[in-house]
């Protein structure tokens, strides 16, 4: 049962202060006069032998030379004599290694020392207003250089005339789309024969 008055205990209990946490090797864990007097190195595995890829060049050029045309005899000629590319050809280390000087060191160069004559003089300040004061004075003599007329509104009519207006006659509309009351024709044909002429 729960204790009264107490949270519940949902945990673990600790091994002892003499447990050794980690995996223990029979006969090869020494400690540390183990690991001081021994020098145990893994030993290099032996490299596996790469296969080498295809050479296609060779192998069409045989199967043409064959005469073989479809890729159906391609394929089979590819299964019949499967050529592989040469070591030396494959490596393009081996046919040119880098050429390196005799004196040249690998790595980084270490960053030069910083000095602090300048930070206590505050150069870099000055070093940085010199180049905004260039940049401000350039940028105002290009300013100078863009700066045209001003146009006005007659300027921009005369480049760009604006369109006539066509005039159009004012119709009531009361009086639109009213068909005529009387028709003074005899009958339809002398009504054509009027509107015709």
């Amino acid at each position: 049962q729960a204790e009264v008055g107490k949270p519940q205990r949902n945990c673990y209990t600790l091994p002892g202060f003499d447990f050794s946490y980690g995996l223990y090797i029979h006969r090869t864990d020494g400690g540390v006069p183990e690991a001081i007097g021994h020098w145990n190195t893994v030993k290099p595995r032996p490299s596996l032998v790469e296969k080498m890829p295809r050479d296609f060049i060779a192998m069409n050029r045989g199967a043409v030379k064959a005469g073989y045309t479809t890729a159906r005899e391609f394929t089979l000629y590819y299964k019949a004599k499967d050529i592989r590319c040469k070591d030396e050809e494959y490596s393009h280390l081996k046919r040119s290694p880098p050429e390196v000087p005799p004196d040249f060191t690998y790595g980084i160069t270490a960053r030069p020392s910083t000095p602090f004559f300048d930070l206590l003089q505050h150069k870099y300040k000055e070093l940085w207003m010199e180049q905004q004061r260039a940049l401000t004075v350039a940028q105002q003599e290009e300013k100078k250089k863009k700066v045209k007329a001003c146009e006005t509104r007659t300027t921009l009519l005369r480049k760009h005339p604006p369109p006539a207006k066509v005039e159009s006659f004012w119709h009531p509309p009361r009086l639109e789309k009213i068909g005529p009351h009387l028709s003074t024709f005899r009958d339809h044909d002398a009504r054509k024969k009027a509107f015709s002429a």
